[in-house]
């Protein structure tokens, strides 16, 4: 049997403490586990639906659940550690995250001055979920859960769906609505722009229930929410990049903060040729420290980075060209951990921002032309 064929069994058992039924829905039920190895608490749902006649149906939207989940990884969406699933019975199990806190309406009722942040950690949650392709599709209060440290965790992808190929936009659900459904489901269309809308919508009914005063973003809340989806904000990105263009004008930056960043960002521009069409820049700020971080640690004994892509990778998801005779001196990487590590979120998200900014400004080039045959424009110039 050849090593790509053979079946690895994993025969150990593992056992978990039931604490107790959290809760019962149409398509099963989830319980809060305990793991004593590890001194940590999982919630798991199980696949037992309520009606029979729908199991099958059920099932493959359970699937597509454990698979999404799969396929992302950020702070403000919730974690799937393990999965076991008995297709010949129907049934299956998930093990998650377990979110100890409170829905966003409940959240937000007992804490209304964490509104903004609340806002804003949702719309990267979001945001991440739209760089993968993902439509959450089932966009509601409970949904949306608010950790008691004031963390949004992004919940329930029972009705979620992968965006494929480009255009695959139509409208195959039918729920019930909590608030006027906007113009696109004339069209039986439901794309990123709609999951704008509803964000927009829960929060704005949040808002006028709640009589919040406090909140700096109505005007963008107005974009989100416009009816007709020519005439509303376009993606999660786009809202995140206004609010941090808000933010920028409170937020002040030291004379040698900004020297790091503009040494930093020019080397990195400076490295890049092409960028395919197709690539995404990585949007979690903790995840590309880490990534920065490990580089480092690696080349710090360096005077110039030995491998150019090694700090590309760090912020770009896909594909690139890139200039091989640059050179890029490590202590660049070294000072720009040093600035994130002492900024406050708030800033470091904006330095984010910024190097994305930059990166739009690299020409975005067709994979076919120089990515899949070769070719360049320079003869210093690789695909990577």
């Amino acid at each position: 049997m050849t090593l790509d064929k053979k079946i690895i069994p994993f025969l150990r058992k593992k056992d978990f403490q039931l604490i107790k039924e959290l809760d019962r829905g149409a398509c099963g039920k989830t319980v809060l586990l305990y793991d004593e190895i590890i001194n940590e608490y999982f919630v798991c749902k199980k696949y037992e639906p309520i009606y029979e006649s729908l199991k099958e149906v059920f099932f493959k939207n359970f699937l597509q659940e454990i698979k999404l989940l799969h396929l992302v990884y950020h702070r403000n969406v919730v974690r799937v550690f393990n999965y076991y699933m008995y297709p010949n019975s129907t049934t299956g199990f998930v093990v998650m995250e377990y979110v100890q806190g409170f829905d966003i309406l409940e959240y937000l009722t007992k804490t209304p001055e964490n509104f903004n942040e609340v806002f804003f950690q949702t719309i990267e949650g979001f945001e991440h979920l739209e760089q993968n392709n993902i439509l959450h599709r089932d966009i509601r209060e409970k949904n949306i859960m608010v950790t008691t440290e004031g963390v949004v965790k992004i919940i329930d992808f029972g009705f979620g769906k992968e965006v494929e190929v480009k255009g695959d936009f139509d409208k195959s659900i039918s729920l019930n609505w909590w608030c006027k459904t906007p113009d696109e489901f004339t069209n039986k269309i439901y794309d990123f722009r709609t999951e704008v809308y509803f964000v927009g919508k829960l929060f704005e009914k949040i808002l006028i229930e709640k009589e919040v005063e406090s909140f700096k973003y109505k005007a963008l809340l107005g974009k989100m929410c416009q009816a007709n989806p020519d005439n509303r904000i376009s993606s999660f990105s786009e809202i995140k990049k206004e609010i941090l263009s808000d933010k920028f004008e409170e937020v002040e930056f030291s004379y040698e903060e900004l020297e790091v960043y503009r040494n930093f960002s020019g080397a990195l521009f400076s490295l890049l040729s092409h960028i395919e069409s197709g690539a995404k820049y990585f949007d979690d700020i903790d995840f590309v420290q880490m990534k920065l971080e490990e580089l480092y640690k690696k080349v710090m004994l360096e005077e110039y980075l030995p491998d150019l892509p090694a700090v590309t990778r760090c912020f770009i998801d896909g594909a690139y060209s890139y200039f091989r005779k640059r050179n890029f001196y490590v202590f660049c990487i070294k000072d720009f951990i040093k600035l994130l590590r002492s900024c406050s979120k708030e800033k470091r998200n904006i330095i984010l921002s910024n190097i994305h900014s930059r990166l739009d400004s690299v020409k975005r080039n067709d994979p076919d032309r120089s990515i899949k045959t070769g070719a360049t424009d320079d003869e210093d110039e690789i695909p990577f």
